[in-house]
C-alpha cells in the first residue's frame, strides 16, 4: 500500500475524559480489526494544545477527522459503532 492509500486518523480528545479514553480505544481496534498496518492516529489533548483545536475548528471532544485519503471526514462522539463508523469514513466496501 502506498501511503498515498495509507488512512491518516487525527483524534482531538479532553485530557483523561472518559469519552476520550474510549474514543482511543475504540479507535485504535477499529483500526486494528478493518485497517491493519494501512493507518496512523495521532491523539491531540485539547487542553494541553489548544490552539491546534480551535485552527481545527473543534468545539466538542472527542471528534475525529480522517485526513487522507481523501476526502477529509469528521466524526464526534466516542466511535463505539463500527458499522456507523465505517459508513462515516467512506470504508462501508472494506471486507464486504
Amino acid at each position: 500500500m502506498s501511503n498515498r492509500d495509507r488512512f491518516s486518523f487525527r483524534l482531538y480528545v479532553a485530557d483523561n475524559a472518559p469519552n476520550s479514553s474510549r474514543a482511543i480505544a475504540n479507535l485504535t481496534h477499529f483500526c486494528h480489526a478493518y485497517l491493519p498496518d494501512q493507518h496512523d492516529i495521532e491523539v491531540v489533548d485539547v487542553l494541553k494544545e489548544p490552539r491546534r483545536g480551535l485552527a481545527e475548528g473543534i468545539i466538542l471532544t472527542p471528534t475525529l477527522i480522517k485526513l487522507t485519503p481523501l476526502p477529509v471526514r469528521r466524526i464526534i462522539g466516542i466511535l463505539s459503532d463500527t458499522q456507523v463508523l465505517r459508513d462515516a469514513l467512506g470504508l462501508e466496501l472494506l471486507h464486504e
